[in-house]
C-alpha cells in the first residue's frame, strides 16, 4: 500500500530546537531478518522513531509442518533482537519467525505492525542473504544506495554498474554508467543507461536516492546528458549525440540534472545543470580535472522538507545547487557560487573536500552543507570558511559530547599543512584542536570513531607525518599506536563502539593491546571490495534488522550481491539508525567520490550508557 505524505515528529533523535523538529521522514516497516548464530538463529526487527516508548513485542516460530511455537513467555520491552538457541537441529527446512506488537494482556497485536521473515535451516546456513544482479556485460556492482522506492516500507537497493572508468586526472575512454534497483529478493525493477556523455568515474556520477517529493516512495537524482536512457526506454535529449573527444574527454555538450521514479527508473522531470561547465579553463585546467568534480547530497533547507543539492568543483571554484522536487517538477531554490562576485563568497574558493556531510550544525531546525573545509548555510549563503583547502577524509558527528553541538575531524590537503588533522567546531569553524603535518604527501587518510571506552566521544587518527598516534576527541595522544585501519566504521558486535571497516572485514581496537581483533572477514564468503585502494563494500547501513549496520558486497563474479547481518545479540534497545537525521542523511551521499562512513548526530556510547537517561 502507498503512504501518503507525512511529517513524523522525531522526539529523541532530532538534533534541532523543538520547536522546528518536524521533518519528512521515511515510514519503515519492522525490517525482519533472520540469521544463522550460535547454533541456532537471531531474529532481529526494527524500533521505529514512532514507537511508544513502552512498545514491546512477541516473536513465533512457525514449522515446516504449520505448528507454531511462541518464543516468548512474556512480551519483549527490551532490544529488538531474540537469539532461537531451540531451534530443532534435526529438522531440516524453512521456518518462519514473525514478529508482532504485544498487546496490553500480552497477546500479540495487529501483524501489519510486525513483520515476518524465513530461516532455511540446514547443515551449512549461508551467513547472508543473497541477491542476484544483472550487470551489463564486462560490468561489475560499484556503489550502492537504498531507499522504499515502491512505498511498502522495506528498502530497495540501487546499484551503480560500472565497467571501465578513468579518474578526472587520466585521459582514456571509458564505458557509460549505469544504474539499477533491485529489490530485496533481486527483483530487477529497471536499469538507466546514463549513456556516452556522461564519463565513468569516481567524482562523475554522484545518485541520491531519497523521497524527495514526500509521497512515501525514493526518486533517484543524478546529472544527466544527450544520450542517457531511462527505466522505461526513453532517451533524454538527442539520442545520437557524442561529444567524447579523442582523449576520452567530455568537453562540450548540454549537462542536466534528472530525477527518475523509483518504482519504474522513468525519467520526471529534466532541467539545466546548475554550474554549466562553461570555460573548461576557468575551473583551473583544460581538460576538465577540476570542471569535473561533482559531489551531491539530500538536506532539510527548511527543516521540513528534503532538497536536492547539486555541486560542482572544489579544488578551484565551488558551487553547489538546491532544488526542490515538487508536484513533478524541479524548482530551483538556490545557488551558491565562490566565484560570483558576492562580497565573502571568494574566502570559499578551493574549500571543498572529495566528500561532504550533513547536518543542522548551528541549531536552527535547518540543514548545512560541510562542504570540507568549509560550510553553506540553508539559505544558500556561507556560515564559514577555514581556509584549509581540500582533503581527502571528513567525519561529522557529536564527536565531543562535553561540548553541545557537532563537530567536524577531518584531514587537510595534498603536502604540508598547519592543521593535517583538525577538530573543529561545526558552527563556527573555530579549532579545537589540530596537529601540523610536515610530510610532502600531507595526511590523505583520516578516521574518527568511538573505539575506547576509556575515553567519551571519538577517538581520532590519521596518516602523515607529525600526525601518527591515536588520539581523543579532545586531541589527547592515548597511544602511539593507531589501528592500521583508517577507513570505514560500523556498529556490528552489539556494544555501543563501533567496529572498524576496511574493505570487506571487520575487526575491533582493543585498547589494552593497542591492536585490531578480527571479527569478521566476507572473503570467506566470496564477496570482495570495490573502489580500489579506498577498499569498501557497496553500502554499509542500517537496512534491516535492529540497530547494528549491514555490509552490502559484490561477489567475486559480480553476479550477487550478499547482504552480512552481524550474528551477535546485543542488549543495548535502540531505534533505527536511519531515522537519525544525520545518519540518514550520511547514508544518502555515503557513495559520492571516496566513500566516508554515515555517522550519527548523537554520542550513541553516552546515550547507552547505564547512567543515562532511557530516551526510547
Amino acid at each position: 500500500m502507498i503512504r501518503s505524505p507525512h511529517l513524523i515528529l522525531l522526539a529523541a533523535w532530532i538534533t534541532a530546537t523543538p520547536a522546528v523538529a518536524q521533518r519528512q521522514q521515511e515510514q519503515l516497516d519492522r525490517g525482519v531478518v533472520v540469521v544463522p548464530a550460535a547454533g541456532g538463529a537471531l531474529v532481529s526487527w526494527r524500533l521505529l522513531a514512532t514507537d511508544p516508548p513502552e512498545v514491546a513485542f512477541h516473536v513465533d516460530r512457525r514449522h515446516p509442518d504449520g505448528t507454531t511455537v511462541r518464543l516468548s513467555e512474556q512480551p519483549l520491552a527490551g532490544p529488538t533482537c531474540l537469539l532461537d538457541d531451540a531451534l530443532p537441529t534435526a529438522d531440516d527446512g524453512q521456518f518462519r519467525y514473525e514478529v508482532s506488537v504485544a498487546n496490553a494482556d500480552n497477546s500479540a497485536g495487529s501483524a501489519s505492525a510486525g513483520g515476518s521473515a524465513t530461516f532455511t535451516n540446514s547443515a551449512d546456513p549461508q551467513p547472508f542473504l543473497s541477491i542476484p544482479v544483472q550487470p551489463p556485460f564486462a560490468y561489475r556492482p560499484g556503489d550502492a544506495s537504498v531507499g522504499d522506492l515502491d512505498g511498502d516500507g522495506d528498502y530497495e537497493i540501487v546499484v551503480h554498474m560500472v565497467g571501465s572508468g578513468r579518474d578526472n586526472s587520466q585521459d582514456g575512454l571509458t564505458t557509460p554508467p549505469w544504474l539499477q534497483a533491485y529489490t530485496l529478493s533481486g527483483e530487477r525493477l529497471w536499469a538507466i543507461n546514463l549513456g556516452p556523455n556522461i564519463r565513468e568515474g569516481a567524482h562523475y556520477t554522484q545518485f541520491m536516492v531519497y523521497d524527495l517529493d514526500g509521497d512515501g516512495r525514493a526518486e533517484v537524482a543524478c546529472k544527466t546528458a544527450d544520450g542517457t536512457v531511462d527505466g522505461a526506454g526513453q532517451p533524454i535529449g538527442d539520442p545520437q549525440a557524442d561529444y567524447v573527444n579523442a582523449a576520452g574527454r567530455i568537453l562540450e555538450g548540454p549537462e542536466f540534472l534528472t530525477v527518475f521514479d523509483g518504482r519504474t527508473g522513468a525519467a520526471l522531470a529534466t532541467t539545466d545543470y546548475i554550474p554549466p561547465r562553461g570555460d573548461v579553463a576557468a575551473w583551473g585546467d583544460r581538460r576538465a580535472n577540476r570542471a569535473d568534480r561533482f559531489l551531491a547530497c539530500v538536506a532539510y533547507l527548511d527543516g521540513q522538507r528534503p532538497s536536492l543539492v547539486m555541486c560542482r568543483g572544489y579544488y578551484t571554484r565551488a558551487v553547489l545547487a538546491a532544488w526542490d522536487f515538487r508536484d513533478g517538477q524541479l524548482a530551483h531554490r538556490w545557488t551558491f557560487d565562490s566565484d560570483d562576485g558576492t562580497p565573502g563568497n571568494d574566502a570559499y574558493r578551493g574549500q571543498g573536500n572529495h566528500n561532504l556531510s550533513v547536518g543542522d550544525v548551528d541549531g536552527d531546525g535547518r540543514d548545512e552543507i560541510v562542504y570540507g573545509s568549509c560550510v553553506i548555510d540553508d539559505d544558500g549563503t556561507g556560515l564559514h570558511s577555514t581556509g584549509l583547502g581540500h582533503g581527502d577524509a571528513m567525519h561529522l558527528t557529536d564527536h565531543i559530547p562535553s561540548r553541545p553541538g557537532l563537530e567536524v575531524f577531518k584531514a587537510n590537503g595534498d603536502g604540508p599543512s598547519p592543521a593535517g588533522i583538525q577538530m573543529r567546531d561545526a558552527a563556527t569553524g573555530e579549532q579545537i584542536w589540530g596537529l601540523e603535518c610536515t610530510g610532502r604527501d600531507g595526511v590523505v587518510r583520516a578516521c574518527a570513531l568511538d573505539i575506547d571506552p576509556r575515553y567519551p566521544g571519538s577517538e581520532c587518527w590519521g596518516a602523515g607525518a607529525g600526525v601518527r598516534g591515536l588520539f581523543s576527541a579532545t586531541g589527547q595522544r592515548i597511544s602511539d599506536r593507531p589501528p592500521r585501519t583508517c577507513n570505514m566504521g560500523i556498529y556490528w558486535d552489539g556494544d555501543p563502539l563501533r567496529e572498524l571497516l576496511n574493505g570487506v572485514t571487520v575487526t575491533k581496537w582493543d585498547p589494552q593491546a593497542e591492536r585490531e581483533q578480527p571479527l569478521f572477514d566476507g572473503r570467506q564468503y566470496g564477496v570482495r571490495s570495490i573502489n580500489g585502494s579506498k577498499s569498501n563494500p557497496c553500502l554499509c547501513a542500517d537496512i534491516l534488522g535492529d540497530w547494528r549496520e549491514e555490509i552490502i558486497a559484490p561477489s567475486r563474479d559480480g553476479r550477487e550481491l550478499r547482504v552480512f547481518v552481524t550474528p551477535e545479540p546485543t542488549p543495548h534497545r535502540l531505534v533505527t539508525l536511519m531515522h537519525d537525521p544525520v545518519y540518514r542523511l550520511g547514508v544518502a551521499w555515503q557513495n559520492v567520490s571516496y566513500n566516508q562512513p554515515a555517522h550519527l548526530g548523537f554520542d550513541l556510547a553516552g546515550r547507552l550508557a547505564p547512567s543515562a537517561s532511557d530516551e526510547n
